[in-house]
């Protein structure tokens, strides 16, 4: 009786004729706190402790745990047979050293199966508990009798393993309540690690959904130079939905995207992926930031979900070293300088995603050569004990702090802002996005409006020869100049405004030609006899890369060509 064993006044009095009444009050009680202490657990490790914290030492003086190997996950049938191993001997004061692991079979097996506690004294019970002791390393201190009980781990739909509780020679002998007690205590701790597998699962899965939907890896680019990080929170199974892209356009310029969908589960999880898709695909129509977040936010409307969601968008050109961002309730970004400077910029902050007409603002800015932008989402700066402002005044003054013999590389200064995170466990995941601005000099780009007339070809062909030979890129001229008449000849086709020649030398040649129509030229095969259609085709043959790229108002049209070798006894003319 539970009193009894406690040595308590109370067990005094019932060993002495006190109605049973109190005995089973007290049994009540314990269980209350048994279980309460067993529910505690989050995951199949801590559930086990808890429940032979809450046996030894008030109801047994030691406690034997094993669990099958590999454990059913589900109510179908295991894929293999299962294994039963040791996995915690306890007792007081401390669980005792790990033993090596012995696989059980034969009457244990049969008798876990039954699926009923049972005194190991019982009816085919002694072969039983011999095999379990002996594979705990247990056989020598084994008292006999009523003194030991053996009950199945029993989950929703499988046996899960074993528990067996043990008393010393000083102590009474089990009882039939307290085998109910046994019983309790293994039915709640089964039902525990039921539940801490459904956990480990589902935190598993959606691990898995948020990590496939970020990028795997950032774009490498001309002009500038990217790093990343993210965390899922501490307890993964509330995954949340920030994201992280950085996305190329056209002109060697780039994307920055940082969002977040309010929330933790997986539907957050699969509301940020279609986000992310949608927002992939307004980048690639190269539209202003605000009209991007605009979409959106339209677009969220229509995928009829409660979800709502901040999200970044910013746009780096590293030939003019400008800066257009356009925010709808994210944290602000923070711009490290070159001298080690931080400040927060300052941006109109629009409503979240999915609130619905959201009146947003691009706001242009330098971004000079050498800094950094920082963007980040809010479980980098808040936290249950600080607030937003708190946080990013922290981040500025740690970045800050890396000092001002130039700018730190990106690998130490992601490091350093995820050195801003409290210790313990994180409430919310962190996505970071880093981006270094190089730029490219101005003499690496050129650039012309030409009015579209039946001699408009002929006066790119002149500007890019021009160009290549003050480029010293002469051996590409031949070549840049076939490819440069049939693309310009295709735009002055379908528009009638002026279009746009562009010529970037990077690590490769690159020339666009932009027009405002939005007829996409074709790949097409002429016949011997036609006397059009093969312009794409030779640009197909001849250059490097090209695409078509759909932006506001028109299309971009492009090419590219491996840069030559440098030729022996002449350099580069300068501009």
């Amino acid at each position: 009786m539970i009193g009894a064993r406690y040595g308590s006044s109370r067990g005094r009095r019932e060993r002495s004729g006190r109605p049973l009444g109190d005995a089973g009050t007290g049994r009540l009680r314990y269980l209350d706190t048994a279980t309460r202490r067993i529910a505690r657990g989050l995951s199949v490790d801590e559930t086990l402790a808890e429940l032979c914290r809450a046996a030894v030492p008030l109801f047994a003086d030691l406690a034997v745990v094993h669990l099958y190997d590999p454990l059913p996950l589900d109510d179908g049938p295991p894929e293999s047979p299962p294994q039963l191993k040791l996995h915690t001997v306890y007792r007081t004061p401390a669980p005792t050293a790990e033993t090596p692991s012995h696989v059980l079979s034969g009457p244990l097996a049969k008798l876990l199966r039954a699926g009923r506690p049972v005194f190991a004294n019982g009816p085919g019970c002694v072969a039983a508990a011999t095999e379990l002791l002996a594979s705990a390393d247990l056989a020598e201190e084994a008292p006999p009798g009523r003194r030991m009980i053996i009950a199945p781990l029993r989950g929703r739909h499988h046996v899960l393993g074993s528990l067996a509780l043990l008393r010393d020679r000083s102590r009474h002998a089990y009882t039939a309540d307290d085998l109910l007690v046994a019983s309790q205590l293994a039915t709640h701790a089964a039902l525990g690690v039921d539940k801490a597998l459904l956990h480990g699962q589902e935190a598993s899965v959606a691990d898995t959904l948020q990590r496939t939907m970020l990028p795997p890896s950032l774009p490498a680019l001309v002009g500038v130079r990217l790093a990343s990080r993210y965390l899922p929170a501490s307890r993964t199974a509330e995954v949340g939905g920030d994201w992280y892209d950085a996305i190329s356009l056209p002109g060697n310029r780039v994307a920055l995207v940082i969002g977040d969908v309010m929330g933790h589960s997986l539907t957050s999880a699969a509301i940020m992926g279609q986000l992310r898709t949608v927002v992939q695909t307004l980048a690639g129509l190269d539209l202003p930031p605000h009209e991007v977040l605009h979409h959106l936010d339209e677009q969220a409307g229509r995928l009829g979900s409660q979800h709502l969601a901040t999200c970044l968008y910013a746009v780096y050109d590293p030939v003019s070293r400008r800066l257009l961002t356009a925010n709808a309730g994210h944290p602000p970004p923070l711009l490290l300088h070159r001298d080690g400077s931080a400040e927060i910029l300052t941006l109109p902050s629009g409503v979240p995603i999915g609130v619905g007409g959201g009146d947003f603002e691009t706001t242009e800015m330098p971004a000079p050569t050498g800094s950094t932008l920082l963007l980040y989402t809010d479980g980098l700066v808040e936290s249950r004990g600080s607030d937003i402002q708190s946080g990013m005044t922290r981040l500025r003054h740690r970045l800050r702090a890396l000092g001002t013999d130039g700018s730190p590389s990106l690998e130490p200064l992601c490091e350093a802002a995820l050195g801003t995170l409290e210790e313990g466990d994180r409430a919310d995941d962190v996505a970071l996005l880093a981006a270094r601005f190089e730029g490219l000099r101005p003499e690496t780009a050129a650039n012309w409006y030409l009015t579209p007339h039946p001699r408009t070809a002929s006066q790119a062909r002149r500007l890019a020869r021009r160009t290549l030979n003050r480029w010293g890129l002469d051996p590409l001229t031949d070549t840049t100049e076939l490819l440069v008449t049939e693309v310009v000849a295709n735009a002055v086709r379908v528009t009638t405004r002026p279009l746009t020649l562009r010529l970037l030398r990077t690590d490769v040649l690159r020339v666009e030609v932009r027009d405002d129509s939005p007829q996409l030229p074709r790949l097409g095969h002429a016949r011997l006899d036609d006397e059009n259609g093969r312009g794409l085709f030779l640009v197909d043959q001849l250059a490097l890369r090209w695409g078509v790229t759909r932006v506001s108002g028109g299309k971009i049209v492009w090419f590219e060509q491996r840069l030559p070798g440098p030729v022996p006894g002449r350099l580069p003319r300068r501009v």
